[in-house]
């Protein structure tokens, strides 16, 4: 792994270093998920795409931070963190809690002037929009469990861990109160092309509600259905990639817009 000169290491992650790339790609992890979910990503699109995974506070190597349970204050967070990012053109993409995530942190670059994504990818989440009355984050540990088990957006290993996922809660549970307590006007919008993906059977999120991001662009939409569940990419990552390899095909295409 390797980080850049722009950061310390903490916020941005380099699995597959790519400085000649002509792309950057921000990968945004699930709620409880991290950095290390986008391995396979870097590793398909090398060295071609630069790819950088975000680590957020309260996990793996960064356990003893403390958590950001709010998704305001973390995309202040991340946007400062991948200050210095922009030297060539970026790519936003966010699974879940990272696709909330990764629409405000391009609210904000497109706010202060800073260069902002060139399309945003918004994976398994419902519109910003479309709430849901949901209470993950205050039930027992067992409920939190039980609710990551039924989603399956954990490694097989660690799902029959108890041990293990007892140690993660603390990440689970704050990233669910920042995904459960987070608003959103429904005239929000960001001048950026967006995709938005989302699995045909998804318990967190339907196809009209993914389609509902159509309304928070002022540009170009599209949307992408996949046969699976809330984490349909687990199975599907070679279809995703696909989608991928198309978009930066097209930006790489002379006079793409």
């Amino acid at each position: 792994m390797s980080v850049s000169p722009h950061d310390d290491g903490l916020w941005c992650r380099r699995f597959q270093p790519a400085p000649d790339a002509a792309h950057r790609l921000i990968c945004f992890p699930h709620a409880g998920g991290s950095a290390s979910y986008y391995v396979p990503v870097a590793t398909a699109l090398a060295p071609h795409v630069d790819v950088v995974a975000l680590q957020y506070p309260g996990r793996q190597d960064r356990r003893r931070e403390p958590l950001v349970d709010d998704i305001g204050t973390l995309a202040d967070r991340v946007h400062e963190a991948l200050r210095g990012q922009d030297d060539r053109p970026l790519t936003f993409f966010g699974h879940s809690m990272g696709a909330l995530l990764a629409f405000e942190v391009a609210r904000r670059c497109e706010r202060d002037g800073r260069t902002a994504p060139v399309r945003l990818f918004v994976s398994g989440r419902r519109a910003p929009s479309r709430h849901r009355d949901e209470n993950v984050h205050l039930r027992d540990d067992d409920g939190v469990i039980a609710e990551v088990k039924a989603l399956s957006g954990t490694d097989d290993r660690l799902l029959g861990d108890d041990e293990l996922l007892r140690m993660i809660l603390p990440a689970l549970r704050g990233d669910y109160r920042a995904v459960e307590t987070y608003r959103c006007p429904p005239g929000v919008t960001v001048d950026i092309p967006v995709t938005a993906l989302v699995g045909d059977s998804d318990a967190k999120t339907t196809i009209d509600e993914a389609r509902d991001w159509e309304k928070h662009t002022t540009a170009d939409f599209d949307l992408r259905i996949f046969p699976g569940g809330h984490f349909y990419l687990n199975d599907r990552a070679a279809d995703v990639l696909n989608v991928l390899d198309e978009h930066f095909a097209a930006r790489s295409v002379p006079d793409a817009v």
